[in-house]
């Protein structure tokens, strides 16, 4: 799945008339092997260690086009920070945020969705795309 992602985006580089760095490779590379929801600056944080070469905007410009070429989504949680997650073909979550750590849980509950397609059809409306997000205490905060 890693080579298809990153065949992808050598294409979307190629179409754009960009080149392929060294940079964007590793950037890449970081961010698939990633499995949170990564804000420029928890990548950049994570990269600077082995590679000081590469910059805070290269990181952020980086991570554009990763989302401009589908492989990730950008995502607001309340904070004032945006966070990109990896996009699976087909692949659906929800998620679970807690307001005193920041903690993001992704679930997949089958009943939820099944429950939202049935709100939609018995108003005659059609669901192009959602977003659940659910904001609270995780269970480390709680205790």
């Amino acid at each position: 799945m890693k080579r298809a992602k990153k065949k992808i985006f050598a294409d979307f580089i190629a179409q754009r008339g960009l080149k392929t760095t060294k940079q964007r490779d590793i950037i890449l590379d970081s961010f698939l092997s990633s499995d949170r929801h990564l804000s420029i600056e928890d990548l950049y944080l994570k990269l600077r260690a082995k590679h000081p070469n590469i910059g805070y905007a290269t990181v952020y410009r980086t991570l554009k086009l990763f989302a401009e070429a589908g492989l990730a989504r950008e995502m607001q949680f309340g904070d004032g920070q945006t966070r990109y997650e990896h996009v699976g073909e087909g692949e659906h979550h929800d998620h679970l945020v807690c307001t005193r750590c920041g903690h993001i849980e992704e679930f997949e509950n089958e009943t939820i969705e099944k429950l939202q397609d049935e709100v939609a059809n018995s108003r005659g409306f059609l669901i192009e795309r959602h977003r659940l997000e659910l904001y609270g205490l995780c269970s480390g905060c709680r205790k």
